[in-house]
């Protein structure tokens, strides 16, 4: 019985029936679109970077080879066989490997992919960032560029492990292929840093959609137990606005990446007035309760983060969330509320200066009115939140005030 290898068999293989139909659609073509196919052509199947003319010279020098093995042979040649032997013998490959074509595009896969989330690496978007302003700048169209990255990821690494900081990066991942259009593009460009390609997206646009994955990640991550407040942060640059350079975007989105991180965590470039909207809020888990003591305040320092003691009142977690007070004394003086309750607050600030036991503050909280309190009976626990490292290397505060006073109260 004939092998399907055997060239006389009568057997086709499909491979070959595809390009038998691909030389003659080509015959039927005007020159400008034949060479635009061409180019494309040589460089998938053989990764090289030919002008359309030189793609043409070249198709048609693997027609006319056939031609002539045939006439010596004196039977039928493959086209493949013929293609095969025009690019070895060319100055364009050196060193030719043969390989099957499912085994070439699991190595392209590869090296253009992070193996751990799926996405686009860090070489495919350089590579794919220059075409696409390339493109942008060709036709006048507006092109975004988003860089994102994980709130708090190196301590749920330190606290819980990297499998569960493995998850958390798979998780981001899959939120953003759940929320791109089509035509974007979405790349791991680092450890937990993320980037976004959008076309023909403007500032607006980018920010909607900023928006909208960081409240999906936020609800996606839920369903993980930690005390760490997880969420997502993003820069946004957009092109012509923000410039015409791919390192001046980058940078650009870069450090309105880490103002984001620096106006959040209670640095002091907040501004002190309330009148700016507040950013969505930061997705957290859920902190461990630790409530406010029945019994009279004492001088002790309270139950550190984690341990549990019983409150008379709920707290309401904060963290995230652009929750901030005033020093009514003071009004440059500001610090994050980390939790509100009924019976009492949490407040964190960079340094404690002149504060005292008792002071008042002004309450700047999301969706509610300025409110002014009044506190007693204050515990001062001092620590170094690695967190802050990035913004300021001092020593770190957190006020815990027993009972609340005032309007607010409730």
């Amino acid at each position: 019985m004939p092998s399907p290898s055997d060239p006389t068999s009568g057997f086709t293989p499909p491979e070959e029936s595809f390009l038998e139909l691909l030389a003659e659609t080509l015959e039927n073509l005007d020159r400008l679109p034949r060479g635009q196919f061409l180019q494309r052509f040589f460089k998938t199947i053989a990764q090289l970077d030919l002008s359309e003319n030189v793609s043409l010279e070249y198709w048609d020098k693997i027609l006319e080879r056939r031609r002539q093995l045939a006439d010596t042979l004196g039977k039928p040649i493959s086209l493949k066989a013929a293609m095969v032997d025009v690019l070895a013998s060319s100055t364009y490959l050196r060193v030719p490997i043969l390989m099957e074509y499912d085994d070439l595009k699991k190595l392209q896969i590869n090296a253009a992919t992070d193996p751990l989330t799926g996405l686009y690496n860090r070489r495919l978007f350089e590579e794919q960032f220059e075409k696409e302003l390339n493109r942008a700048l060709r036709y006048n169209q507006h092109l975004a560029l988003i860089i994102l990255d994980l709130h708090q990821f190196k301590e749920v690494n330190d606290r819980y492990g990297h499998p569960q900081g493995d998850l958390l990066l798979q998780t981001a991942a899959s939120t953003l292929r759940k929320s791109l259009r089509t035509s974007d593009y979405a790349f791991r460009i680092g450890g937990d840093e993320f980037a976004l390609l959008l076309v023909h997206s403007d500032s607006e646009q980018a920010s909607t959609l900023a928006r909208r994955i960081r409240a999906n990640f936020g609800s996606a991550v839920q369903v993980i137990q930690a005390s760490v407040g997880l969420g997502m942060d993003y820069g946004i640059a957009v092109f012509p606005g923000d410039g015409d350079q791919k390192d001046a975007l980058i940078r650009i989105a870069d450090r309105r990446l880490y103002e984001m991180k620096h106006l959040e965590r209670g640095g002091k470039a907040r501004p002190a007035a309330p009148q700016a909207p507040p950013a969505p809020a930061r997705a957290s888990f859920p902190f461990a309760r630790t409530p406010a003591p029945t019994a009279a305040p004492s001088t002790s320092a309270p139950a550190a983060a984690g341990r549990s003691e019983k409150r008379r009142w709920e707290r309401v977690s904060l963290a995230g969330t652009r929750a901030y007070a005033q020093l009514a004394d003071d009004p440059q003086k500001t610090a994050r509320v980390i939790d509100l309750g009924y019976g009492g607050l949490a407040l964190e600030m960079e340094e404690s200066g002149e504060i005292g036991s008792r002071f008042s503050v002004v309450l700047h909280v999301p969706i509610l009115p300025p409110v002014r309190v009044a506190t007693m009976g204050t515990w001062f626990l001092f620590h170094r939140d690695p967190d802050f490292a990035l913004i300021a290397a001092s020593v770190l505060v957190i006020i815990i005030a027993s009972t609340l006073l005032g309007a607010g109260a409730a």
